[in-house]
């Protein structure tokens, strides 16, 4: 499909340490040119999970970006598509945005093997979000 006009996907999260890192990561990897992947949280850590950082590296994957940031009105303002994990209500709220809430497990105490298990269940989910913003 060809397209002419960029799509900005936002993930967000409580700390923009683990699940909206993990999102933005795998996006930016399968997504086209022409969807912009941003990640941020409505009250970001001063880090990401170590135990998110490994993962993702063991899969060559590296974060959209490498300290956690707030999200802000303006990035919604710009955004086509925001995905939700876990902020509720504190996620700004815009007409004529695709918002999808993802109940996805949160990996800050999480083991190895549970921090796998949601990096799974992310992927999926950003697999089936691509394929519907692409169709």
């Amino acid at each position: 499909m060809m397209n002419n006009h960029t799509i900005t996907i936002v993930f967000a999260c409580k700390q923009n340490a683990g699940r909206s890192q993990i999102a933005a990561a795998i996006a930016r990897q399968q997504a086209p040119a022409y969807i912009h992947i941003v990640s941020a949280g409505t009250t970001p850590a001063e880090h990401i999970h170590p135990q998110v950082m490994q993962a993702l590296m063991q899969r060559g994957l590296s974060p959209v970006n490498l300290t956690p940031q707030l999200l802000t009105d303006e990035i919604v303002a710009q955004a086509d598509w925001v995905i939700t994990m876990g902020c509720g209500e504190a996620c700004p709220v815009y007409p004529g945005k695709h918002y999808v809430d993802w109940p996805v497990a949160d990996p800050a105490h999480a083991s190895s093997l549970e921090v796998e298990a949601i990096i799974a269940d992310i992927e999926g989910r950003v697999r089936d979000l691509l394929q519907r913003i692409q169709s």
